[in-house]
């Protein structure tokens, strides 16, 4: 996820620099690797880019004193390619006439790139967007005008993108969507386009929503549109007025980032699976190492120790033998050469992980990291990368980072097991359809659960660790103690605490439902009020039961535990997206 604005003025001034500067500043939070500019003035085309926040590039770079009638803005959050000054947008063809910004992921780009060297062409940096100003460019040269060789450009792209192109001499913005947010904004005199509301929002409230698949181009006064079938729209139809203000709209409308992160939650899927399916060569060297490795290590700290955990599960059950361990504990495991350690951290950052990391291969372990940021310091320490991919999250509870988590686990596995990859593709619209089916119920449970001091969430096989995340998700952000236990295990001491009305949330993936049915009976006759999240077989006797079928049942798990947890903070009046004493990175021991 990255954040793009262009500007198209009828006037060429700094003062769009400026304008281009406060738009990146709004749209910081979908990204913060890199940042760029270009302006195309009477002058030609200029890029000014750097590696770092929009503060301190603005500065070095002198930005604000840039000139030009029109202007494209990128704030990055790196997918392909490290954080670098040369990896930053905007890219641009061979000889700096047309230059190029992106949201989103080029699957093909590495054929494409392939294809354009052997014509000739120079590529400067390792990013997949750098395929599409070196394509417009080659489609021109044949003899295609500015928007035919930008449209010809944008049909050889497998992937997801929002893109916004410029070429020097040109007084438009041409641009194109698909899976990725692109907004057009309509002013007086000059027109904007960008991948949020806010970036625009102190020029002009009147917008127009791009659809997936069209494209076209923006001038100072006019927007051309098309549809998929090349079918021209009628943009006076689709133009609606917002009347939101700036912070409400970098939410998209959600009261909070956490709802909007858990929303977000298929789109980071599909990122996430389409990555790994073009990182598939590296996906097979881990499996060569997880299967040749005496001994698999699992570290992670929290809710990356969650889905370390079930990783473990799975990878025990097929006879490969696993350790997960919470990176705090790092030193109770006495590693050695031959042992494969599978570090786990959204950030890539957690002083926990860094420090186990760096003792087990000291002692001669090898190093797979599962991160969401490109070079982190725990990447930067591993013999191989793998990146979710998710995009920025800014609430501090994670949620679509644990679930594209779990959706990297569950990719890795079905390569593992030889399994055709045809379900693992259904994902994002298993994590949508769960969402739009629960979020009723999942409000009406978390009002309950507000009202509680203490919660039990049972689980058993792999259903234990989502039961231990749903613990954790209601503990940080609705302040209300919850433990979670294996079901077969609360008996043995914590059904002593059970009495009427003691809240059990039992998590059942379908896998054990017999035995988790004999310790919801248990529970029920000590009064405890039953909660069951249930995926393909139902449980009998619970007082309330959300009841799911998926093909991947820890994928519609997951979204559910996050809503009960978000709906019982708001119920609280607490502020979901800023959980008192915890910290989205945790940097000491």
């Amino acid at each position: 996820m990255c954040g793009i604005i262009g500007i198209v003025s009828l006037k060429e001034s700094k003062k769009l620099a400026e304008m281009t500067v406060s738009a990146l500043k709004r749209l910081e939070y979908r990204g913060y690797d890199s940042v760029g500019v270009a302006s195309v003035s009477s002058s030609g085309l200029e890029i000014r880019k750097a590696k770092g926040k929009v503060e301190e590039v603005v500065l070095h770079k002198k930005i604000e004193e840039m000139e030009g009638y029109v202007f494209l803005g990128h704030t990055r959050w790196a997918t392909h390619g490290a954080p670098t000054d040369y990896n930053a947008h905007p890219h641009t063809d061979c000889n700096g006439n047309i230059a190029v910004v992106h949201n989103g992921t080029i699957k093909n780009y590495k054929e494409l790139r392939e294809e354009l060297e052997s014509l000739g062409h120079k590529f400067k940096s390792e990013t997949d967007t750098e395929v599409i100003p070196h394509l417009i460019e080659e489609f021109m040269k044949r003899g295609m005008d500015p928007f035919q060789a930008f449209k010809s450009a944008i049909k050889s792209l497998d992937g997801s993108y929002a893109v916004l192109a410029v070429i020097s001499g040109e007084r438009r913005i041409f641009f194109a969507k698909r899976d990725n947010p692109l907004i057009i904004g309509l002013g007086e005199g000059q027109n904007f386009i960008a991948s949020d509301i806010p970036a625009f929002l102190p020029y002009t409230k009147r917008i127009l929503v791009i659809r997936d698949d069209e494209l076209g181009f923006v001038t100072p006064e006019t927007v051309y549109l098309e549809d998929k079938d090349g079918n021209v729209v009628n943009i006076k139809e689709r133009i609606r007025i917002v009347d939101w203000d700036i912070e409400t709209a970098s939410k998209e409308g959600y009261p909070h980032f956490m709802i909007k992160e858990i929303h977000e939650s298929p789109r980071a899927v599909k990122d996430t699976i389409d990555s790994l399916m073009s990182d598939i060569d590296l996906i097979e060297k881990v499996i060569e190492e997880i299967k040749n490795a005496e001994r698999i290590i699992i570290i992670g700290a929290g809710t990356s120790y969650h889905a370390g955990l079930y990783f473990s599960i799975e990878l025990n059950r097929l006879g490969i033998n696993s350790i997960p361990l919470i990176a705090s504990e790092y030193y109770n495991v006495k590693n050695k050469k031959g042992d494969l350690v599978f570090a786990i951290s959204q950030s890539g950052e957690t002083i926990d992980v860094l420090q186990g990391i760096r003792m087990m291969k000291n002692n001669g372990a090898k190093i797979v990291s599962l991160t969401n940021v490109i070079e982190s310091a725990i990447a930067r320490e591993s013999d191989y990368k793998i990146y979710m991919r998710a995009g920025p999250e800014i609430g501090v509870a994670a949620t679509k980072t644990f679930t594209t988590q779990l959706a990297s686990i569950l990719f890795i596995l079905s390569i593992l097991k030889k399994d055709n990859l045809k379900k693992i593709e259904k994902a994002p619209d298993i994590v949508r359809d769960t969402i739009s089916q629960v979020e009723g119920l999942t409000k009406k449970i978390g009002e309950e659960l507000a009202k509680k001091s203490n919660i039990y969430y049972l689980g058993r096989g792999l259903s234990l660790p989502l039961a231990m995340e749903g613990a954790l998700k209601i503990k940080e952000i609705a302040y209300v103690h919850a433990e979670a236990y294996p079901a077969g295990e609360s008996k043995h001491g914590p059904i002593s605490l059970v009495e009427k009305g003691f809240p059990v949330v039992i998590i059942n993936d379908g896998e054990m439902t017999e035995l988790l049915q004999n310790n919801l009976m248990e529970m029920k006759a000590r009064g405890a009020r039953i909660y069951a999240i249930s995926v393909n077989k139902k449980m009998k006797d619970a007082d309330v039961g959300i009841e799911l079928q998926s093909e991947i049942p820890a994928l519609s798990i997951a979204p559910v535990i996050q809503l009960i947890a978000y709906y019982a903070a708001i119920t609280k009046g607490y502020d979901p997206d800023k959980p008192r004493n915890l910290a989205k990175t945790v940097t000491v021991e």
